[in-house]
């Protein structure tokens, strides 16, 4: 297994971990014209801004030359956290096949290490108010919850919950 710098050419496989990781969790609780409408909205050319963008960081799992997970930071957006030196974990996302491998916590603690490095203090998350597996995991660093924040999936809207952690 490999942590790496994500580059331009690792945004197709990033798409693809995401939809696939995506749909594997959650594509039961929704429409389909809902999921279809929500993945939409994740084209080549929105992670090319994103990873264009230097407010934006990108990291890669990889094994056996095969992306098979990413996070990414940008800039905050979430309620219920006070604004300053602080960084958005927008999206950790594992293939089934990476999970229970360490890969979601390599990720994670390069997060925290890249969060530091650009002078945060904390970090904010979201996540779906019923994964209590992604919140046991945000819960072992440190994480707390803040409040609740809408996430719409199509015309969907599930509840999530805004975490906060110091550095």
């Amino acid at each position: 297994m490999i942590i790496r710098p994500a580059t331009a050419a690792d945004l197709p496989a990033i798409d693809q971990v995401f939809r696939t990781s995506f749909c594997d969790t959650f594509a039961h609780l929704y429409d389909p014209a809902d999921l279809a409408a929500f993945l939409d909205g994740f084209t080549a050319a929105t992670w090319q801004a994103e990873f264009d963008d230097p407010d934006y960081a990108f990291q890669v799992g990889e094994v056996g030359g095969k992306v098979v997970g990413y996070i990414k930071l940008g800039p905050n957006k979430l309620p219920h956290v006070e604004p300053g030196q602080l960084l958005e974990l927008k999206q950790l996302y594992l293939l089934k096949e990476a999970q229970g491998t360490g890969l979601a916590h390599g990720l994670m603690n390069w997060a925290l290490d890249e969060a530091k490095l650009r002078g945060a203090r904390r970090m904010a998350l979201s996540v779906w108010s019923e994964n209590w597996r992604a919140q046991a995991f945000y819960d072992r660093y440190g994480f707390e919850d803040r409040g609740p924040v809408g996430f719409m999936v199509g015309n969907h809207r599930d509840e999530d919950r805004v975490w906060e952690a110091e550095l």
